[in-house]
Formats: structure tokens, sequence, C-alpha cells
């Protein structure tokens, strides 16, 4: 679910008017990335029978985060 909701802000980003807009969207969706997280990480420890499932998703969330941090600075860089 989590890799759903960052596809989808990752869509957003991707019709984006301008390259501001852009690099905002994509903000937006490493930040929603590093929200999910600690969620993600009270319910492996809350939810036994959902332990595994969370923590492959906090996992599938770091690299997300990680990968719209990159385009984040890929960015900067050109500017």
């Amino acid at each position: 679910m989590p890799e759903q909701v960052l596809g989808l802000n990752y869509s957003e980003a991707d019709e984006a008017e301008s390259g501001k807009n852009f690099k905002h969207k994509i903000s937006i969706a490493k930040k929603e990335a590093r929200e999910t997280q600690p969620w993600l990480r009270m319910t492996s420890r809350a939810v036994l029978e959902l332990s595994r499932e969370a923590r492959e998703l906090w996992q599938e969330a770091k690299e997300l985060r990680l990968i719209f941090n990159s385009i984040i600075k890929s960015i900067k860089k050109k500017h």
C-alpha cells in the first residue's frame, strides 16, 4: 500500500507544470515516504502477524525516499 501511495505522488510529480513544481512534488513524495516509515515500524511491533510484511514495506519506503532524495539532489545540481 505505501508504495502505491508514493507511486501516485510520483505520478503527480511527473505531470508537473514546471521544474520548480516537479521538485516540490518530489519533495512531498519524499516527505510521505519518511512519514510512512515510523507507522510501519510501529505496525511491525504491534501486530506480529504483519511484522514481516511491515518490515518489507518499511524497506521499500526507505528505498523510495532515497530515490526521491537523489532526484532532488540532481535537480539542485542542474540549477
